[in-house]
């Protein structure tokens, strides 16, 4: 820097440069900040790190033949030969020997510049002769589509033969099939090749793809699907059949709203693995699902309908997101797939019991929290009325002011809230987290609405469903309960019956919500179940919300 400085001060006129840029170009090399960048690239340039010595390991040996007759009388003695001996402590040491020393392989560059040049030097119309051996009858395995005149592998289907073989990749050109041409008949030469059987010559053009290792992405349906009912689903037998909560394996690398085939009929598909059984088959996109749940039919003409009506005149309505609504709104949500991940097993941070009203979802909690207490917990309401001579702020409600109630309502600290007899009720969120953080699962028998809040890696909650018996046997069980003297409440059939259409409402509308679905048609096998499947979470692995992990 000095020294550039130091020619342009005596830098003749003779050379023809203006007096402009020189000042300009002196003004930015005396600038401080390049000055500093100047000394900082001479440090990186000049200092080279070197390791002070690279036999750490015989020096730690040395040091513990000292310590090792002051440890007995002396703490701080005994506390580092506690720290250089950890298996830890010597590995890192002996790794850093390894590199001073420089004591480790390098790659060969010759052996890595052939690796390359062999990768770049594939010809691009290589074409290679391949035969497979079919029954008659057996699948391949494959979904071929007609490119530009060419049969090309559309998909190879998991577990199907040519899987097996590994002889097929997708994207490859079929260009003749036992000699004959494909570009000549394709549609023919495809359906033959379904049909054929025994031994099957191909003449393939490859593709020379580059596959990427399978994403594992699972995922859950909301929704029961059988192959042999979908009109779009271009090959039956290659559907894969599944029910509500199955899980199943997506045989894609990518994610499943990104990696979709369109096939000559329209149909849009996805490739899939159950991983319960482990059939393989054709699955129907997120795509495609949500366009067959929310197809609304096309209105019609207007024409031969009502005399005076005046065709091409439509009232159109607005219709805004309302709070008030929230529970009509539920009803028409979408809920195809949910990505799932498998963890080892952990103790939930809430348990939540739906169902409908007088369904038995406080026995349930009430004996779990009396039977384990250490284990179980729930939350203590809060309400705005004025505590009874009898109750105690903390054992039966928390009593606070309404002013503060409402305060909190709109800071949205509530998870439910509502209003009886002109008085505030409601479940806080911030007593949630007091159960939790002692240790145990906090039950909750809440208005199925919360769920969209408690659904979360906040909450991570295991919903249980507490279905309504069919109306007979409630009746039963109603009688059963009064004779017994438990309960003196006289519920009327149409008490009776508003309970069971609600407990079918409930589960239309928040199915996919539900992590079990327990019908209490008698109260103690309904328990024996809740309590076993509460149990099975600490002991077996369990599919979560993939949210809930990343």
């Amino acid at each position: 820097m000095e020294q550039v400085l130091d020619n342009l001060r005596d830098l003749p006129p003779s050379t023809g440069t203006k007096d402009i840029d020189l000042i300009f170009l002196r003004g930015i090399m005396e600038s401080p900040i390049v000055r500093s960048l100047a000394k900082a690239h001479e440090r990186l340039e000049d200092v080279k790190l070197e390791a002070v010595r690279d036999n750490n390991l015989q020096l730690v040996s040395e040091i513990l033949t000292d310590l090792s007759g002051l440890t007995v009388r002396d703490d701080s003695a005994a506390e580092l030969s506690s720290i250089l001996k950890e298996p830890h402590f010597q590995s890192l040491l002996e790794a850093h020997d390894q590199v001073a020393s420089k004591t480790y392989e390098v790659p060969h560059s010759e052996a890595n510049h052939n690796s390359m040049a062999n990768q770049t030097l594939l010809p691009a119309e290589a074409v290679r002769m391949i035969s497979i051996q079919k029954k008659a009858g057996e699948p391949l395995g494959v979904t071929l589509r007609v490119e530009n005149g060419d049969l090309v592998i559309a998909r190879v289907l998991h577990g199907g033969l040519i899987e097996r073989q590994g002889m097929l990749h997708v994207g490859d050109v079929i260009k003749e099939v036992n000699g004959r041409e494909v570009g000549e008949e394709p549609l023919e030469l495809q359906q033959a090749l379904r049909d054929c059987s025994g031994s099957i010559t191909l003449k393939i053009l490859p593709s020379y793809r580059d596959t990427p290792p399978p994403a594992q992405i699972y995922v859950k349906p909301h929704f029961n699907y059988n192959p042999l009912t979908d009109h779009l689903i271009p090959c039956k037998e290659a559907g894969l059949a599944f029910s509500k909560g199955d899980v199943l394996h997506i045989c894609n690398s990518r994610p499943m709203n990104l990696d979709f085939i369109a096939t000559s009929s329209g149909c849009i598909v996805s490739h899939a693995c159950a991983v319960v059984g482990g059939a393989t088959g054709l699955i129907p996109s997120q795509f495609l699902e949500e366009k067959r749940k929310a197809f609304v039919r096309r209105d019609l003409d207007g024409t031969g309908i009502l005399c005076g009506t005046i065709p091409g005149k439509k009232k159109k309505k607005k219709l805004m997101y309302l709070t008030a609504k929230n529970a009509e709104f539920d009803r028409h949500e979408l809920q195809i797939y949910e990505e799932m991940a498998k963890v080892p097993p952990f103790q939930r941070k809430t348990l939540v019991l739906i169902g409908a009203q007088g369904v038995g979802r406080r026995s349930l909690k009430n004996r779990l929290i009396v039977l384990n207490p250490l284990r179980f917990g729930t939350t203590v309401p809060f309400t705005s009325r004025r505590p009874r001579d009898d109750e105690k702020d903390g054992q039966s409600y928390c009593f606070v002011t309404r002013a503060d109630m409402e305060m909190d309502i709109k800071a949205s600290r509530y998870l439910e809230h509502g209003e009886y007899d002109a008085n505030l009720y409601g479940t806080k969120i911030d007593s949630i987290h007091e159960v939790v953080n002692t240790g145990r699962t906090c039950i909750l028998d809440v208005n199925p609405q919360a769920l969209k809040v408690l659904k979360t890696s906040e909450f991570m909650p295991f919903v249980v469903f507490i279905a309504a018996p069919e109306l007979d046997i409630l009746r039963a069980m109603h009688k059963a309960v009064v004779d017994a003297g438990i309960t003196t409440k006289l519920l009327t059939e149409t008490d009776l019956k508003k309970t069971v259409d609600e407990s079918a409402r409930i589960q239309r509308a928040y199915s996919h919500y539900f992590d079990l679905t327990i019908v209490n048609d008698n109260l103690d096998k309904a328990f024996e179940k809740l309590q076993a499947a509460v149990d099975q979470l600490n002991s077996e692995p369990q599919w979560v919300p993939v949210n809930w992990v990343y």
